[in-house]
């Protein structure tokens, strides 16, 4: 599926959206390529493969383009092995917000300890609700990507905003 991804990040101050989330699910992620321009992506969630290329964020940093495709668990197993270092691995919950939809990181691994919330939206200044667990917006701080958090985990930060 192609289309033009609009989403903005936030850090999480507290763990009270896990009493409203609706789904968690654990998610393996690797990066066939980390380029700045396009990244390539290999997921696996539950018994699940997704191939996804993402192409260069605009200014803000809300809007880039996206195509996914769901492919075999066992393709999607073959080519994490490919990836480059390091392998993401996160529990996402899904929680419902007046309406919206957040969905919230929490990593593991190298990246233990970092919790970020995204939401979807469908034109960049759509208004939306802002529950009490998000905290500072981290929307086109390129070190919060996921493709960069392979480059550089967490654990390896000196400066934690």
């Amino acid at each position: 599926m192609e289309h033009l991804e609009i989403e903005r990040k936030f850090l999480v101050k507290s763990n009270n959206y896990k009493a409203a989330a609706i789904s968690k699910n654990r998610i393996v992620q690797g990066f066939l390529n980390t380029h700045p321009e396009r990244t390539v992506r290999v997921r696996i969630t539950e018994e699940k493969g997704f191939l996804t290329v993402k192409g260069m964020g605009n200014d803000s940093g809300t809007t880039r383009f996206e195509w996914e495709t769901e492919i075999s668990f066992a393709e999607a197993t073959n080519l994490i092995d490919l990836c480059e270092p390091v392998i993401l691995e996160k529990v996402r919950f899904k929680v419902p917000v007046d309406g919206a939809m957040f969905e919230v990181d929490e990593f593991l691994g190298e990246n233990k300890g970092l919790v970020i919330a995204e939401i979807e939206l469908q034109h960049e200044d759509q208004p939306f609700q802002k529950p009490d667990w998000l905290g500072k917006e981290v929307t086109g701080n390129i070190k919060y990507y996921n493709a960069q958090l392979s480059i550089t985990p967490f654990n390896q930060w000196k400066d934690y905003e």
